[in-house]
């Protein structure tokens, strides 16, 4: 509102003035003569339209000021406004770029005005009354005052329109002129001595000289464009590659581009508003995009924790203005973005940091960033918070004021804030369940030692009050490195056993231990499902009940332990001939998608070894573990499942088929035999409809178990479907088939004896063998299929003889059997 108003008034006090001059020259009104003003006025008109564009601001200049010098020599007072409003008009509209609005057409005309009266005035009294007939030197000086007032009236208009600073817009858009200004007034001086000498025609002959100006203007303008344009592109490489340096800064915090660019343009507005200069505002547009660089010092996991931070991991976050500042100092930014940067999260009571600096001793460039900082960042969505509605972030931040933020920048924010945010989403436009970790848990007793102290400060280490932060930013970027490794080697494998060693390497590069143990959770049991380091044996032989020991009271709690007593884990030192040596113990909790599904134990021989950090570090890398560790269960269960039987847990077809082409492939190689068995219990219909289907079930498991027992190693019992089983045996003769055939059937025999007190249960058995009978893992199970059911259909038959009512099911069955299989064979 204040630019608008500034720029209205001075507009309209140009315009009084050049009334003013037109008043004067109407009351004047002498005409030199009517043949010489019309040929002064068509060379104005000409003239005027040999412009150029000056370079960096929104105006043109013509020479058509030549020939108002010349009126002002040869010609009257009226005579000289009339040809530069002449001029003017044609300048304004000829071949114009846009149209202008009134308020700029009201302003060419009275400047010119203005600039050309103010010459006119200083020619006639420096001649008249100053150098007495000096006429050149009056022109001179009257040159002088045209080119102060025209370009000075320029500078301001333009500097209260854009908010720059007059005299930079003065140095950088009409310094440059200036020459060309002496270069006009002798030239008209030079004419003016041609008119007394012969006449005032030879006017006509300086057209040639003045387009000769005119190209060289051009010339040594396009000159001034082509090197604006490459300080404009260098200007625009070096602003693109602080976004860069941005960006690298938003993956690192996991903010977004917006929020930087938003406070970019809360924080250019603000500026405005209070009218920094040139270099404060260009210090201010970098500082806002790179005012988190420092950030590259702290670990990653410390800026994205979903949470509060630690007295410790607050102490690393505040490093991050003072290695940001140093940063910036090798860039030597040729305005003053470092004070800025390391003074952006001082407070105005003064108990900010780095240095504590209050009131108006913190640069204002920060008061503004830091204000509006707070501002966007309550307003958008943060990992450890969501976002406030934008009226309740304003209201918080100036709840602030005069004791975090300057009450000057609130106040503009107070009364702004709504026309910003539109400003910013315009701007953004252009550019292309809840845990329960309150819950108290009160079964279970704390073991003997150090939890996690969270509400006291740690002590802080020499290397840490280390002032070098290059080296701070090396360890952290090391830190987070591993870090992000070993995160992203934990996705990689779905073997738990691979996973685990691959992370016990990794680890150890982070965090120093002797032992290392991963328990899993069974039920309320831990068992130890991977253990490296130290006392191997003891810990593999540990089952720790939950709530007991470290690692049972981990698990159930649900919280680490650091410098633990190892000795309290059950049964680690039970036993008198047991010695270890390891004093020290961090455990942690591994936490799957519901619960926790296993514990993190880590081991030293020194007395209360793990530090904080250590702590720290462990509880960033165990998140991913505790997935990981979910994920490989899930998917071994899954896997089981996929090639296991669940009712006895022999192999099911899917295995079958892969186990039989990979001993045939074998068999190809060697040139060896191998036996297929394919049967089924005879007598198993019996067993479910006389004592049911959980009774069956018995049967079948009995029957696998002691099936598989009888077998060698390295064969083959699978179950196909209902009571149907097929045995691969690699090796194995035809001449033998029938020794193994008997063996199925005894065992048959025997669980019926065993559960019925009776021979309920048989085996009809079919063999094929390869290469005789097929090459091929389906060749050969139909063949022994086809070959168990010619058994199966031999022993109705026999029955049949003693048994009406058999031979009718007999019958029966082998229709079905013949309608199933249509060889000769099967008939």
């Amino acid at each position: 509102m204040v630019r608008v108003d500034g720029t209205k008034a001075f507009v309209a006090a140009n315009a009084i003035a050049a009334l003013g001059c037109f008043a004067a020259a109407i009351a004047h009104p002498a005409i030199s003569g009517y043949g010489e003003f019309l040929c002064y006025f068509s060379v104005v008109l000409l003239t005027s339209t040999l412009k150029v564009t000056l370079p960096g601001i929104d105006g043109t200049l013509s020479v058509s000021f030549i020939f108002l010098f010349l009126a002002m020599l040869e010609m009257t007072y009226a005579e000289m406004l009339v040809l530069g409003v002449a001029s003017v008009f044609v300048q304004s509209y000829w071949q114009s770029s846009k149209r202008l609005k009134p308020i700029q057409v009201i302003f060419n005309f009275s400047q010119l005005t203005v600039a050309a009266s103010a010459a006119y005035c200083t020619f006639k009294f420096l001649s008249v009354h100053v150098l007495q007939g000096q006429r050149p030197l009056a022109l001179a000086c009257a040159s002088i005052v045209y080119f102060l007032f025209n370009t000075c009236e320029m500078a301001t208009i333009i500097s209260l329109s854009e908010t720059k600073s007059i005299r930079q817009v003065w140095l950088d858009g009409y310094v440059w002129s200036f020459p060309y200004y002496l270069i006009g007034a002798a030239i008209a001086g030079f004419v003016s001595y041609l008119n007394r000498q012969i006449g005032w025609q030879t006017a006509l002959l300086t057209l040639p000289v003045v387009y000769v100006v005119y190209r060289s203007y051009r010339l040594y303008i396009g000159k001034l464009e082509d090197g604006k344009v490459h300080a404009e592109e260098m200007s625009k490489l070096h602003f693109r590659t602080i976004e860069a340096l941005a960006l690298a800064i938003e993956a690192k915090d996991h903010t977004t581009h917006e929020h930087l660019q938003r406070v970019r343009v809360y924080a250019m507005e603000v500026a405005k508003i209070l009218r920094l200069t040139f270099d404060e505002m260009e210090a201010l547009r970098a500082a806002s995009l790179l005012h988190d660089i420092g950030k590259l010092a702290v670990p990653e996991h410390i800026i994205s924790k979903p949470g509060k931070l630690t007295p410790e991991e607050f102490d690393r976050m505040k490093i991050h203005p003072i290695v940001g500042a140093e940063i910036l100092e090798q860039v030597r930014f040729p305005y003053p973005v470092v004070p800025i940067v390391h003074s952006h999260h001082e407070k105005w009571d003064g108990s900010g940091y780095p240095r504590g600096l209050k009131g108006e001793e913190i640069p204002i460039g920060a008061r503004i960033l830091s204000a509006v900082d707070c501002l966007d960042a309550l307003a958008s969505h943060r990992q450890y918070r969501p976002a406030l509605p934008l009226d309740q972030a304003m209201a918080k931040v100036a709840s602030e004021s005069g004791t975090s933020f300057d009450p000057q920048v609130v106040k503009i924010l107070q009364e702004r804030y709504v026309e910003l945010e539109k400003l910013a989403v315009k701007k953004e436009h252009e550019r292309p369940p809840k845990l329960s970790v309150d819950a108290k848990v009160e079964r279970g007793l704390a073991p003997a030692a150090g939890f996690e102290q969270g509400s006291e400060p740690a002590l802080q280490t020499d290397e840490e009050h280390n002032n070098h932060y290059l080296a701070s930013i090396a360890a952290a970027r090391q830190e987070a490195q591993l870090l992000f490794e070993l995160s992203h080697d934990l996705g990689a494998s779905l073997s738990l056993d691979d996973t685990l060693s691959m992370f016990s390497v990794r680890l150890k590069r982070l965090v120093s231990y002797d032992a290392m143990a991963v328990y899993l959770r069974s039920g309320e049991v831990l068992t130890a499902e991977y253990v490296s380091g130290d006392n191997f044996r003891l810990f593999s032989s540990l089952r720790i009940p939950l709530g007991e020991g470290l690692s049972g009271w981990v698990a159930q709690n649900n919280k680490p332990i650091v410098n633990g007593n190892p000795s309290v884990e059950p049964g680690y030192l039970n036993d008198p001939t047991k010695f270890s040596s390891l004093r020290s113990a961090l455990a942690v909790p591994l936490r799957g998608d519901a619960d926790v599904v296993a514990v993190l134990a880590l081991y030293r021989t020194a007395q209360d070894a793990f530090s904080q950090p250590d702590l720290r570090v462990v509880l960033s890398a165990s998140s991913k573990l505790g997935l990981t560790i979910d994920n490989a269960l899930k998917f071994k269960q899954a896997e089981d499942s996929a090639t296991a039987d669940v009712l006895t847990g022999l192999p099911n077809t899917r295995s079958l088929y892969r186990h039989l082409e990979t001993e045939l492939s074998r068999c190809r190689r060697s040139n060896s035999p191998l036996t297929v068995l394919v049967f089924d219990l005879d007598g198993f219909k019996q067993v479910n409809d006389r004592l049911g289907h959980l009774e069956g079930d018995r049967v079948l498991k009995m029957f696998a178990e002691q099936l598989q027992g009888a077998c060698r190693d390295y064969d083959l019992v699978a179950r196909i479907g209902g009571d149907e089983f097929v045995v691969v045996l690699p090796g194995l003769t035809a001449e033998a088939a029938s020794e193994r055939s008997e063996l199925v059937d005894r065992v048959a025999r025997s669980v019926g004896r065993q559960i019925f007190k009776e021979d309920l249960l048989s085996a009809s058995i079919g063999a094929a063998f390869y290469p005789s009978d097929g090459t091929n893992a389906e060749q050969l199970l139909t063949e022994a299929d086809r070959r168990m059911c010619t058994v199966k259909q031999g022993r109705h038959l026999e029955q049949a003889k003693t048994s009406p009512a058999l031979a009718h099911s007999a019958r029966a069955s082998q229709g079905v059997v013949s309608t199933l299989n249509s060889s000769p064979d099967a008939e």
